[in-house]
């Protein structure tokens, strides 16, 4: 079954916000290399259960939203949509990391699902 394994924090300063969760939880932030501000967070070590993330300009989303890891974006994006969500954003290849789609539940929240592809949009 499909595991929340990512959660995405708006901010209206992500390196301010870095710096925050840095000297308050230790949590280590990387810019990431890619086309939109998107600061990737490790929350502790992989070995201990937690789930890791990102901040995020919040001028691109301004909602705390949590990321699904599954097998095939299109097999969820059909599920979800014959269940009564709302695409937000259909399934776009994310360079060398996988598919993903963002979708709106039937109370408005926000969450997306991924499937990992390092070959995608190569």
């Amino acid at each position: 079954m499909p595991r929340i394994v990512h959660i995405e924090i708006p901010s209206e300063d992500p390196d301010k916000a870095a710096k925050f969760y840095k000297e308050v939880f230790d949590w280590e932030t990387t810019k990431w290399d890619g086309p939109m501000p998107y600061w990737l967070v490790k929350t502790g070590p992989d070995d201990e259960r937690g789930i890791d993330g990102a901040f995020m300009d919040s001028a691109n989303n301004n909602r705390l939203t949590y990321v699904l890891d599954v097998d095939d974006v299109d097999t969820y994006v059909a599920k979800v949509q014959q269940h009564g969500g709302t695409v937000v954003m259909p399934k776009d290849a994310v360079p060398g990391v996988g598919y993903l789609a963002y979708f709106e539940d039937l109370d408005g929240n926000l969450f997306g699902i991924m499937q990992r592809d390092e070959s995608a949009g190569t």
